[in-house]
């Protein structure tokens, strides 16, 4: 018994040997963060209280019971209220990147009223501090950033721009009501078209190789050819629309990337929809038209649906994990059905959809963590070995985002 206890242990210690060194490899990987709400100049979080505040931080730290005007408290009472709820979401993903986030960059535990201080002093100084946007990316390699709105995309202070791979979706809404409420909606429409067609040029003039859009809810098939008369639906009508800005993209070369999975049709917060045919209804436009998409999805249910689709269509592309899809459970699940259907250069990974640059460093470095844990898995059991597991995180983390974009360093 003892000598089974004994070789347990050297197999264990054995293990963590190989483990350590393999995880430091994919943690300094290249990187391409494929959507975030980074503004050029102002990249930097200005206190502890905007990272601190992030969105999605921000909803756990509420359901420990912190005050949703916690801005409106005298310091010293917020810095109360947050300790506790922050201890009260140990257990959750976005306190272990905040975790996390303070501890590598900053060197500071979360501990007390103290702490809190000294953070909120360091990110200060930080902020003001020439270079630390581009330290902060350095730790992990993060080597571009993609931002959807043109005024954003000069970043301050950095090596290089933003990749700009502007959204439509305001746009989008606007042209399907203009159409919708027309006495002539064929008329209108070819007005549309004409607008689409020259926002497209003008994109394409900017150096964009690529354009993004969240879609709503909507029950129209997108193989269908819908007369353009009176009593048309607005689903027809953004149907009709996508295989315009489809045919488009295909002529200039340039990909569409798509946002699913979020609703707003019941109430102002965002959720997530799992609708089982929501893929569906897009095959018929990645079947007719060549151009290149990209599929992130915030609904659990359609992670597997995303590979199947771009299991069947050689144009389909996967992207990050968007909203309430990034959880560790939800990316170890799709980076299982992605390894088992998909080349690694299909497939892309990281999506921070950070607001400063804190974020998108401490959102990677736990996909990180989950990408190299899962691939060394995969080693153990024999499925992969060391240098395809390695091969795999690079495409997940840069590589297949990279040509897509047309991105070079």
């Amino acid at each position: 018994m003892n000598e089974t206890k004994e070789n347990q242990r050297r197999g264990r210690e054995l293990m963590s040997q190989h483990r350590e060194p393999f995880m430091k490899e994919v943690a300094g990987l290249p990187v391409l963060d494929t959507h975030t709400h980074l503004v050029g100049d102002r990249l930097c979080a200005k206190d502890f209280w905007e990272i601190a505040h992030y969105f999605w931080f921000f909803r756990e730290l509420q359901a420990a019971g912190y005050p949703a005007d916690a801005m409106d408290l005298p310091e010293e009472e917020r810095i109360i209220q947050f300790l506790a709820a922050y201890r009260a979401t140990r257990n959750t993903l976005m306190n272990w990147v905040v975790t996390n986030l303070f501890q590598t960059l900053y060197d500071i535990e979360l501990s007390d009223e103290a702490a809190v201080r000294r953070a909120d002093a360091a990110v200060r100084e930080s902020s003001q501090r020439d270079g630390w946007a581009q330290q902060v990316a350095d730790k992990l390699q993060i080597r571009g950033f993609v931002v959807n709105i043109p005024e954003h995309a000069e970043f301050q202070g950095m090596n290089r721009n933003a990749l700009l791979i502007p959204r439509i979706d305001g746009r989008l809404g606007e042209w399907v009501k203009s159409i919708h409420q027309a006495e002539d909606p064929s008329a209108v429409f070819e007005e549309m078209c004409a607008v689409i067609s020259k926002l497209l040029d003008d994109y394409q003039q900017l150096g964009c190789t690529g354009i993004m859009t969240t879609l709503p809810a909507y029950e129209a098939r997108a193989n269908e050819s819908y007369p353009l008369t009176r009593g048309i639906t607005k689903d027809q009508i953004m149907m009709r629309l996508l295989h315009k800005i489809c045919e488009e993209l295909e002529s200039k070369g340039m990909f569409l990337q798509l946002f699913l999975g979020v609703e707003r049709s019941w109430c102002g917060t965002a959720v997530p929809v799992n609708d089982p045919a929501r893929i569906l209804k897009l095959t018929g436009l990645f079947e007719r038209y060549s151009c290149k998409f990209e599929l992130v999805v915030a609904s659990e249910i359609n992670n597997l649906d995303v590979v199947q689709a771009a299991w069947n269509f050689p144009n389909v592309h996967l992207g990050g994990l968007w909203w309430f899809n990034f959880r560790a459970s939800t990316y170890r699940d799709c980076m299982q059905y992605r390894s088992e259907a998909l080349p690694g250069i299909k497939c892309s990974l990281i999506a921070s959809d950070a607001r400063c640059i804190e974020w998108s460093y401490g959102k990677i470095l736990l996909v990180k963590r989950l990408m190299g844990e899962y691939l060394y898995e995969q080693v153990e059991a024999g499925w992969l070995d060391r240098d395809t597991a390695l091969q795999l995180a690079e495409a997940w983390l840069y590589k297949s985002a990279a040509q897509r974009y047309a991105f070079t360093t």
